[in-house]
């Protein structure tokens, strides 16, 4: 994923969720390298696998700070103010799942947004067979998303925010 130049549309919360992450894995590492390091002193035996192991867990670490860096570098916000009456990224919608008969409402987000834990709403990738069938319609709308099983959900957009 690094290197990509592609920008990447989050919302404010995603943005500041995304950096909150970044900030929680540099303490991570500043952790993982001091462990490291006493890994390294204690050890006489460089096939020692508590070495072996902090390397490792470093190594991870500094994966995805590069990520969360890579991410926050290409991104842009999404102005939640132009509502154009139609499901886009960043809309609060209410969907209506026809098979049970329930109401959920989510927000349909990018998907690096959409892998982020947290959040105040349950989160739809305009990647996920639901994200792309939902993009562009409005409110009232029905419609029929074939997913990867062959099976088919039927939605309906309740509401619109």
């Amino acid at each position: 994923m690094a290197g990509e130049n592609k920008q990447i549309k989050l919302t404010q919360e995603g943005f500041e969720r995304l950096q909150r992450s970044l900030d929680q894995e540099q303490v991570r590492l500043a952790e993982a390298t001091r462990i490291l390091q006493e890994q390294m002193e204690a050890s006489a035996d460089f096939e020692d696998t508590g070495l072996e192991d902090a390397k490792r867990e470093k190594g991870m670490i500094e994966a995805r700070i590069e990520e969360f860096e890579d991410t926050l570098a290409r991104a842009t916000l999404i102005n939640g103010d132009e509502h154009t009456g139609k499901v886009e990224l960043g809309s609060v919608l209410v969907l209506y799942n026809e098979a049970t008969k329930q109401d959920m409402k989510v927000q349909l987000v990018s998907a690096p947004e959409a892998t982020m834990r947290g959040g105040s709403l349950p989160k739809i990738s305009d990647d996920s067979p639901v994200g792309r069938e939902l993009l562009g319609r409005k409110k009232g709308e029905s419609f029929v998303v074939n997913l990867d099983s062959g099976k088919q959900m039927k939605y309906k957009i309740k509401s619109l925010d």
